[in-house]
């Protein structure tokens, strides 16, 4: 008499198998989210240009066709009756505040640099470029970051993007 005995489970080669494939998703995911992540808070700061560009658009409606005055105090006034009215307004850098700082609310800064907002540093994000937005009066935006001159009553709007590159947006 012949008994057939069939064990029930899985083989071992079957169980590292499963792991290993697993093994495999989990990594695939955990390198892929960080970029996903930067290319979402680049797309919100391209879109914060935007809105500052809108804002422009508005300030010079109500002001007979001017810009603030090119100074970093006059663009924080802006910043603060156009952008930031209430309380419940926010313009804030989706990342947060920088290292070694406590502020995550965008910044205003002067800048005529015609290739990048800082000088000699062609594309790089770091915690002395995050959370500025470099204005730039009588220039509009050229290719890969650059600004070209134009007629005095144009904004050209950069940042960094964390991903790479620089953002330009014109009033």
């Amino acid at each position: 008499m012949n008994i057939h005995r069939k064990d029930k489970g899985f083989t071992i080669i079957e169980v590292v198998l499963v792991l290993a494939i697993a093994g495999l998703i989990f990594l695939m995911v955990f390198i892929a989210l960080p970029a996903l992540q930067r290319a979402q808070r680049d797309q919100q700061r391209k879109s914060d240009l935007t809105r500052v560009g809108a804002a422009l658009v508005t300030y010079k409606t109500n002001n007979r066709n001017s810009l603030p005055a090119n100074t970093n105090a006059a663009w924080a006034s802006f910043v603060s009756q156009y952008l930031t009215p209430t309380a419940s307004d926010t313009f804030v850098d989706p990342l947060g505040a920088a290292a070694g700082s406590n502020a995550t609310t965008y910044t205003m800064t002067t800048n005529n640099s015609v290739d990048s907002p800082v000088t000699g540093d062609s594309n790089n994000f770091n915690n002395s470029t995050q959370n500025i937005i470099y204005f730039s009066e009588g220039y509009t935006c050229g290719t890969g970051g650059a600004i070209v001159a134009a007629g005095s009553r144009t904004v050209a709007l950069r940042m960094y993007l964390e991903g790479g590159g620089i953002a330009c947006a014109n009033n």
